[in-house]
């Protein structure tokens, strides 16, 4: 029995000023919310520099875990809004 497998392909968008906007907004939000939502802030290391007040409480620990939810966000709405036609 022969299956037949579709491949979806993603629309990848160039390099621009508005994919950078995407994903900064995408940073800012996962910030925000690990802002809210992380109960022990600055239990490991702290923050080798000092940082603005939106960073209250975040080590090193809270800095990647953010950033991280950041990316991720921001690699599918970068990806949805170009499949989207909208990047």
């Amino acid at each position: 029995m022969s299956h037949s497998i579709l491949l979806a392909t993603a629309t990848t968008a160039p390099w621009s000023i508005n994919t950078a906007i995407v994903m900064v907004a995408a940073n800012l939000f996962a910030i925000a919310i690990g802002y809210y939502a992380i109960q022990q802030k600055g239990v490991g290391p702290k923050m080798p520099v000092e940082l603005p007040a939106m960073f209250t409480g975040f080590g090193i620990a809270e800095l990647l875990a953010t950033a991280s939810f950041g990316h991720i966000l921001g690699a599918g709405f970068v990806l949805g809004l170009a499949n989207a036609g909208l990047l």
